[in-house]
């Protein structure tokens, strides 16, 4: 039998493979559960994190796992939707606001949160109190998180709902990702969070 000769199709197949195309299939799912051999034998874990707000307070818990889980070597996906889509937005993320009202923690009332301008005056409060700390700012963790490996991911769904662009986005930011690919993502993890 030449390598260019069709299999039988009386296998059940609906398209014939040639014995060339065969043997490159085998061959490719051989790496593969090579590398998932190898991926275990190192002990490589996985973190998949799904964030879905996009107030200021709520940009670093996403952020502040994944960088620390990719500098202990895990392979960590952020998957940024809805309001969570505004970390990754370059222009967006930069005047991102902590909102007072509702919030048990803030030291005011809710009448007093309430009022017009204290959602801006609570955040330059925390900006204030995280500068004073020497604490990285959300820029600077997207940054760090992106050098450690972490893959960032735009959803493609909340992309075209806020009418953003591709563009809109900081570099090396994934974009077009589904629900799908988080979700078979999520599968595969040690590690599931959602923020």
């Amino acid at each position: 039998m030449s390598a260019d000769t069709p299999t039988n199709p009386s296998d059940g197949d609906a398209e014939a493979m040639t014995e060339t195309e065969l043997r490159d299939r085998v061959e490719e799912l051989e790496d593969s559960v090579a590398q998932l051999k190898a991926d275990a034998a190192a002990g490589q874990k996985k973190m998949t994190i799904i964030a879905t707000k996009g107030t200021f307070d709520m940009a670093y818990p996403p952020l502040i796992p994944a960088s620390t889980a990719a500098a202990f070597g895990w392979e960590v996906v952020v998957f940024h939707t809805f309001w969570g889509l505004d970390i990754l937005h370059e222009e967006k993320s930069k005047n991102l606001q902590l909102s007072a009202v509702g919030n048990p923690n803030m030291p005011m009332p809710n009448a007093l949160a309430a009022l017009p301008g204290m959602d801006r005056m609570a955040t330059r409060m925390m900006e204030k109190r995280i500068d004073d700390n020497g604490t990285a700012t959300v820029e600077e963790l997207i940054d760090v998180s992106l050098d450690q490996g972490v893959e960032l991911q735009a959803c493609q769904m909340t992309i075209e709902l806020m009418d953003y662009d591709d563009d809109d986005f900081y570099d090396d930011v994934v974009t077009g990702v589904g629900a799908a690919t988080a979700l078979q993502h999520m599968t595969e993890s040690d590690v599931q969070l959602l923020v």
